[in-house]
């Protein structure tokens, strides 16, 4: 009989939810992770008594009350909305893109004067490349304000390079609206996201600083079940080529004024700025601190030597990564979750609603 029921490659989001799930049902779990901390991308750590989201802005978000309940347990979350603002060439524009946006570009007071002057400066044709997806859906003075030097500085590719399905859809508003989402429950972790993982992860064995794939064979016969969430290609060495990925590099400034940008976050839209947003960490929880950390991010290309954040949804990846998927199906005793393994961008809440169904159709 194997020690453990379940062993977790990795202590992010959706490892962190199965284990818990697993726990609670009665199973033994081990969860393994290659960092020095838990909670994946959504690690916060205290700088000058504020939560820094050490991996990018982490915003949770959800319509589904199942999910929302789930991480209730284990913080308590406050009220923030997320409504960012876009940097364009010396002006600032509301975000998502909504009526606001529509009367600072061009002075429109009425949805219908927006919707006219977008109609008439859209892309009519079939779009061959996002460039022309983008036009066809918010036209020319968006797309050329807003859009098209953030795309080039996240991807590092000319949106005429990439495919048009990247960008299926531009959320566009005709009403005074800035919040980003439109989802029922949205908030963040009053203590951050660290105290809500040790929440989540109370009574689990976790080791830090441990490779799965250095050890495979040895881990492997510790469980009956291996739930394993890094990337799917490295996973089966690499065997149809590797998967491309982008990745980031984060700047942080520790500044003496309460309040710098007046607001969580800020696109940086235009080429002035070689960074792709700011992020000011203190006004996701209102803190009181005298002074205030400033995150910049700046796109790179991913390497072996830094994290793997968003996959290159080109048609070569995506037939590769098809490649890998179905080699993993007859793994039985196998499961693979998550943005890495699934190959594809998830919202917070779209990883543990797959953590759970996952968790579900294991132990039917």
């Amino acid at each position: 009989m194997k020690p453990y029921d379940y062993l977790i490659v990795g202590c992010g989001l959706f490892g962190a939810t199965f284990a818990r799930l697993a726990t609670d049902s009665g199973k033994k779990c081990l969860i393994l992770d290659k960092r020095s901390h838990i909670a994946g991308n959504c690690y916060t750590t205290k700088i000058e008594g504020i939560n820094v989201h050490r991996y990018g802005a982490h915003i949770f978000h959800t319509s589904n009350e199942v999910v929302w309940k789930f991480v209730n347990r284990f913080a308590k979350f406050n009220n923030f909305i997320n409504s960012p603002k876009a940097l364009s060439n010396g002006k600032l524009y509301s975000l998502p893109f909504n009526m606001n946006t529509f009367h600072e570009l061009w002075g429109v007071i009425s949805p219908e004067d927006a919707k006219m002057v977008i109609e008439s400066q859209k892309f009519k044709e079939t779009p061959t490349n996002l460039e022309e997806q983008a036009l066809s859906l918010v036209g020319r003075d968006v797309y050329n304000t807003l859009i098209r030097d953030y795309t080039e500085k996240q991807w590092g590719k000319d949106p005429k390079e990439l495919p048009p399905f990247i960008i299926k859809r531009l959320p566009t508003r005709y009403t005074y609206d800035n919040n980003y989402f439109n989802d029922v429950y949205q908030g963040i972790p009053t203590r951050g996201y660290t105290q809500m993982f040790e929440n989540m992860l109370d009574g689990i064995e976790v080791e830090l600083e441990t490779d799965y794939l250095e050890k495979r064979i040895y881990f492997d016969s510790l469980a009956d079940h291996v739930v394993y969430t890094g990337c799917i290609d490295e996973f089966f060495a690499y065997c149809f080529g590797k998967l491309e990925y982008r990745s980031l590099y984060f700047a942080d400034q520790i500044l003496d004024t309460e309040n710098h940008q007046g607001v969580a976050v800020i696109n940086h839209c235009d080429k002035n700025y070689l960074s792709t947003r700011s992020i000011e960490h203190k006004h996701f929880e209102n803190s009181d601190s005298k002074k205030t950390v400033i995150t910049y991010e700046y796109p790179v290309e991913y390497t072996s030597g830094n994290e793997p954040y968003y996959p290159v949804n080109t048609d070569i990846n995506q037939s590769t990564y098809r490649k890998y998927k179905e080699l993993a199906k007859p793994l039985t005793n196998f499961t693979f979750g998550g943005r890495l393994s699934e190959y594809k961008y998830m919202d917070m809440h779209v990883v543990i609603e797959s953590a759970m169904n996952k968790f579900k159709s294991i132990n039917k």
